[in-house]
């Protein structure tokens, strides 16, 4: 009892004195930004959020495909005690929106103009019934492949733009003692490959018809079997060391060497990056084997929750308009590997891997090839994404033929 009063005494003392701290407005933010480049910019977004007089308190949750971020969302919104913001993708956006969890952030989207400075296809997933709910960060190109230029020297080999040269590489890397293609064996990096297979074989028109829109008619074609049988010819290049490797150490072994090329998204680069590497000179970013014509777009976006307080729904508003600032977007893609979601970002310090995602990602968007990724959550929702994934993660793991995976394929795009 006398500590409680002595305790009482001194805070009653500071009260009066005017020196108890003043708690600034917080912000807490969920997302799986962990390894090197990434982890980078989501400490630039904590500078500038403290820059305005709003503490950052960091919920990061390890796991490149954001599974387990996901779910340790979702017990802290049933719980009751979401946080301020989070790193979700596409449907799920609409999802949680359903759930009625979400804030409106119209009020920073119309002081920012968002609506002129979006591509309609980006500003279109950030809405809930036309409510902007979520801020963009970046678009993510999917459908790279990641060389390392003196790996291929080494075993005689050229870049591959086809299927058929791919394969004449991946042989020749072999040959050479070293491991043709990098890759962790998580289901998330399996439906990664998958999809850039799907597309390379059968085009943007039957990416769309297939996986998109889940055709049943497409899902078990003559083309998604030859799909299949070419992952399963790519599975022979990979080491037999891959299950569970994270993809940020399957990058590392394109980077020393230890591998020559890799099927993963542009975040990849900034694994490159932050090894100190140039594009064109220490590694090629080349559209994975036949896709040059399309691009796969995964973006990046914090969702905002309901949170109680003017204080803490003004701070909200704040980090909305610190993402979509040109200087975050900028510093953000640099580190990451991605191309800025809005208009306006100088492209002065952007590499030329950077310069062609631009370039592609515009002129796909006027022929047709510019295309959602399955893989990452942006293309279908996420009960039927998960048990086409099991299908494709089973087939990695299996001797199932490409005949059962398609078959199989159909029966999970059913999945509720």
């Amino acid at each position: 009892m006398k500590l409680k009063h002595i305790t009482n005494a001194i805070m009653a003392i500071s009260i009066c004195a005017g020196v108890l701290p003043v708690h600034a407005a917080e912000v807490e933010v969920l997302h799986y930004w962990t390894a090197g480049g990434e982890a980078r910019s989501a400490a630039e977004l904590k500078k500038i959020m403290e820059s305005k007089g709003v503490s950052w308190k960091d919920f990061a949750v390890a796991g490149g495909g954001g599974e387990n971020a996901m779910t340790a969302l979702k017990a802290r919104v049933m719980a009751g005690s979401a946080p301020t913001a989070a790193q979700i993708k596409g449907p799920s956006i609409q999802e949680w929106g359903n759930e009625g969890v979400l804030a409106n952030i119209d009020a920073a989207a119309n002081e920012g103009k968002w609506d002129a400075v979006l591509p309609k296809v980006v500003s279109g997933i950030m809405k809930y019934k036309g409510h902007y709910v979520a801020a963009p960060i970046n678009v993510h190109r999917v459908n790279w492949l990641w060389v390392n230029p003196d790996v291929l020297k080494k075993a005689g080999a050229t870049a591959p733009t086809n299927f058929d040269e791919f394969f004449a590489a991946a042989d020749k890397i072999k040959k050479a003692g070293l491991i043709a293609v990098a890759h962790g064996g998580q289901p998330w990096q399996d439906a990664t490959v998958f999809e850039s297979v799907v597309l390379g074989v059968g085009g943007a028109e039957f990416y769309k018809k297939a996986i998109v829109q889940l055709d049943a008619a497409s899902l078990t074609s003559p083309t998604m079997i030859k799909a299949f049988d070419t992952l399963a010819k790519i599975k022979t290049y990979i080491d037999k060391d891959a299950a569970g490797r994270d993809w940020n150490l399957a990058t590392a072994m394109v980077i020393n060497g230890k591998a020559g090329m890799q099927f993963m998204g542009d975040w990849a680069k900034g694994e490159f990056t932050a090894a100190g590497k140039q594009p064109g000179k220490d590694f090629l970013c080349l559209a994975a084997p036949g896709t040059d014509k399309a691009f796969t777009f995964n973006i990046d976006s914090l969702a905002m929750f309901n949170v109680k307080g003017a204080d803490q729904q003004k701070a909200q508003l704040t980090l909305a308009n610190a993402v979509m600032s040109p200087e975050f977007q900028e510093v953000f893609n640099l580190n990451k590997g991605s191309i800025p979601a809005r208009a306006g970002v100088s492209r002065a310090k952007f590499d030329s891997c950077a310069l062609k995602s631009m370039d592609d990602m515009d002129a796909t968007s006027k022929s047709g090839g510019l295309v959602p990724s399955f893989a990452h959550g942006m293309a279908i929702d996420s009960a039927k994404a998960g048990a086409i994934q099991d299908v494709i993660a089973k087939f990695m793991n299996s001797n199932m033929t490409s005949q059962a995976a398609a078959q199989a394929l159909a029966k999970a795009a059913k999945a509720k």
